[in-house]
């Protein structure tokens, strides 16, 4: 089974290192020197690690065969891709990987069905659940312990408690007493 591990960034000096954002909780174990990388675009790989360092808080990967600031331009944005073992879980009990969470019945804490997870969208920020709803529409959860309050894989389900507005459309709007069109600066708005 194949999981992102990570996004290369912009070139870093001129010996061919790049910066990378990482995409895993395992940076040790995935992005270590030798390993293999699949890519997407597929073309741009595979692609070893020759080593990897951390500078000013970032990871900085030299691989092999790139050894020029012309070589690691080329690799700008390209998504490094990690062959893992299906059966393989994090270290972490309140860590998942992507193919674990998929296709989840999220559901309220009282039962109340909302969908099923399509998809997992890695943002910097926090990930997003892309849950389909039964009707075919979509709703985005954020992947984050207020709202996603339990993950059960043996029930195949992740319970939420979603704000006001979330996965439907009452949302508490506050400044919304008795408007009149007219804006804070006692404007009409144009």
């Amino acid at each position: 089974m194949q999981l992102v591990v990570g996004r290369v960034g912009r070139a870093h000096g001129i010996k061919g290192e790049v910066t990378v954002e990482v995409r895993t909780d395992e940076p040790e174990v995935r992005l270590g020197p030798g390993a293999v990388l699949a890519t997407d675009p597929a073309d741009a790989g595979p692609l070893t690690i020759d080593s990897g360092r951390v500078h000013s808080g970032r990871l900085l990967l030299r691989f092999e065969g790139v050894r020029d600031r012309t070589g690691a331009e080329a690799l700008r944005n390209v998504v490094l891709i990690a062959e893992v073992d299906p059966g393989e879980l994090p270290e972490d009990p309140d860590e998942f990987y992507d193919h674990q969470l998929m296709d989840l019945d999220v559901v309220l804490a009282d039962g109340t069905e909302i969908g099923r997870i399509t998809e997992i969208t890695h943002l910097p920020s926090q990930d997003l659940f892309i849950v389909e709803r039964p009707d075919g529409s979509e709703v985005m959860i954020p992947f984050v312990e207020e709202i996603v309050t339990e993950i059960d894989l043996e029930e195949q389900r992740a319970v939420i408690e979603p704000p006001p507005g979330l996965i439907d459309d009452r949302a508490e709007v506050a400044g919304e007493r008795g408007t009149s069109g007219r804006d804070a600066s006692g404007g009409d708005g144009s």
